[in-house]
């Protein structure tokens, strides 16, 4: 297995946020997680991405323990929450940005993840001026840009039109044949179903149905 969680917790002040969650996951699949706001499922995916570490418990990927072994995946591409980006800078220059930070990629493979999220014609406008789903598919191109081996997507559907969606789990499936890792999160079981080989139903900070689609 790929990413591997053992009896993760995680305490904030007197709460718990997570209990006691144990999950196996393999590269070249779609995982949903589905739950209510404040079920835990960002808290999760902040856990497995080492933005956060845990109170109890143990993250392996690929066989290595995250936070011991080394503090982040070293191949993950996030999307959490709402994206942060600057103002000032158009959606291309923000991507070139990121992407000048290990330098994997050209400026033309920046253009051509802009094309498949839908933002060719706005790509030079300044972020400031994106609508919430231009900001949401600017988000989603930045996970993928680099062709991750994990990928972790928390409510990329957000905000999006029928057709941006559609686009979305497009992308959500090539990236998956691609061999990625694909983690993501949606309150709508039917999405969920439709895209996931695997979805993990959560509640109270504990995964209560594991079921296989």
């Amino acid at each position: 297995m790929y990413l591997e969680l053992t009896d993760i917790s995680k305490k904030i002040g007197a709460d718990e946020v997570l209990s006691g969650i144990t999950l196996s996951m393999e590269k070249g699949k779609v995982y949903g997680v589905q739950g209510k706001n404040g079920c835990g499922k960002s808290m999760l995916m902040r856990v497995i991405c080492g933005l956060v570490l845990p109170t109890v418990g143990e993250v392996k990927i690929d066989g290595k323990i995250l936070g011991k072994e080394f503090s982040f995946p070293p191949s993950v591409g996030v999307f959490i929450e709402k994206p942060g980006f600057l103002d000032s800078y158009s959606g291309f220059q923000n991507l070139m940005m990121l992407a000048s930070i290990k330098g994997q990629i050209s400026g033309a493979e920046v253009k051509d993840v802009i094309k498949r999220v839908g933002l060719q014609d706005v790509m030079y406008k300044k972020y400031r001026k994106y609508s919430l789903g231009m900001k949401q598919k600017l988000g989603i191109a930045a996970a993928i840009m680099e062709k991750p081996e994990l990928i972790i997507l928390d409510e990329p559907s957000n905000a999006l039109d029928e057709k941006s969606e559609e686009i979305l789990w497009q992308i959500v499936g090539e990236e998956k044949e691609r061999g990625a890792l694909i983690l993501i999160s949606c309150h709508t079981t039917e999405t969920l179903e439709k895209v996931s080989d695997e979805i993990f139903r959560m509640d109270m900070g504990q995964i209560k149905e594991h079921m296989t689609v």
